[in-house]
């Protein structure tokens, strides 16, 4: 399973969701959906450019947990 980080990561930068939509041109939607984990796709543009606003890697905002026990 993946577990997305991007609310840990505003959190540290004291950046708002909005505020991060508006420096990236991203839609707020796509904004929400990555930080709650309800995203089922995310273009490669998308997450450099949350990436370059952030300056952070990919591995920052996601992460692999196994299932299997």
């Amino acid at each position: 399973m993946i577990k997305f980080d991007l609310k840990v990561m505003l959190a540290k930068r004291e950046m708002t969701q909005k505020e991060l939509a508006e420096k990236t041109g991203i839609r707020p939607p796509t904004i929400s959906a990555f930080a709650v984990g309800t995203i089922k796709h995310i273009p490669v543009e998308v997450l450099d450019k949350i990436c370059d606003a952030l300056e952070c890697q990919p591995a920052d905002l996601m992460r692999h947990i196994s299932e299997i026990e």
